[in-house]
C-alpha cells in the first residue's frame, strides 16, 4: 500500500463509520443509558466482527459466506434475539431499587456481544468490503503486511468513531444525572433506549 492510498481509506472508512446507522444508533444507546464504558465495549465489538469481515474479503473467502450461509443467518436471529432481551432489561431498569448502575456493573460482556452480533449478523458486510477494497488495493498482490495496515486503518478509522460517538452519549447521561435535570425524565429516556434497543433488534432479525 501507497501513503497516498492509506490516506485515501482512511479517510473513506471514517465518512462511512460516521454516518448514522445501526451500529452508530446500538454505540450511543448503550453509552447512554449505561455509561462510555459500554459504549467503549460496544465499539469495540462491532470493531472485531468488521475485522473478521476485512480478513474474509481481503484474503478471497467470499466463498465462506455462501457455504457457512445457515450459520450467518443463525448468528442473525440470535444476535437480535439477544439485542431485544438487552432492551427489555433496560426499559425494566427504572422499575428496580438498583437502577442502571447496577445493570452497568454486570453486563460489561453484553455491549461488547451487542457489538459483535449487529456486525457478524450482517452477511452482506463481507460482499461489500469485496467491492470496496479495489478502490484502494490490488487484491491478487496483497501481502500480509498490507493486511496489518487495512486492519489498523479499520481499528482506528471505525474504532476511534464509534468510540468518539460514545463519548458524547456518556457526556449527555452525565448531564441528565444533575439535581437540575427531573428523576421522572431520567427513566424516561431509559425506556427510550431500551426501545430503541429492542428496534435495533427487530430490524436484525428481520432484514433480508
Amino acid at each position: 500500500m501507497t501513503l497516498s492510498s492509506t490516506v485515501a481509506l482512511f479517510s473513506a472508512m471514517t465518512i462511512l463509520a460516521a454516518i448514522p446507522s445501526v451500529s452508530v444508533l446500538t454505540v450511543v444507546t448503550r453509552s447512554a443509558s449505561l455509561g462510555f464504558l459500554h459504549g467503549l465495549l460496544t465499539s469495540l465489538g462491532i470493531v472485531v466482527g468488521d475485522v473478521v469481515f476485512i480478513i474474509i474479503a481481503i484474503w478471497g473467502l467470499a466463498f465462506i459466506v455462501a457455504t457457512m450461509g445457515g450459520f450467518f443467518v443463525l448468528i442473525k436471529y440470535l444476535g437480535g434475539a439477544y439485542l431485544i432481551w438487552l432492551g427489555i432489561q433496560l426499559s425494566q431498569a427504572q422499575s428496580k431499587p438498583t437502577g442502571t448502575e447496577t445493570i452497568a456493573d454486570a453486563s460489561l460482556i453484553s455491549s461488547f456481544l451487542a457489538g459483535l452480533f449487529i456486525t457478524l449478523g450482517d452477511q452482506k458486510a463481507v460482499l461489500f468490503y469485496l467491492g470496496f477494497f479495489p478502490a484502494f488495493l490490488d487484491l491478487p498482490k496483497i501481502s500480509p503486511l498490507d493486511t496489518a495496515i487495512v486492519i489498523t486503518i479499520a481499528i482506528l478509522a471505525v474504532g476511534g468513531v464509534k468510540v468518539t460517538y460514545a463519548y458524547m452519549a456518556d457526556r449527555t447521561r452525565r448531564l441528565m444525572k444533575h439535581p437540575w435535570i427531573n428523576h421522572p425524565f431520567s427513566q424516561f429516556l431509559n425506556t427510550i433506549a431500551g426501545i430503541v434497543m429492542i428496534v435495533v433488534g427487530l430490524f436484525l432479525i428481520l432484514r433480508p
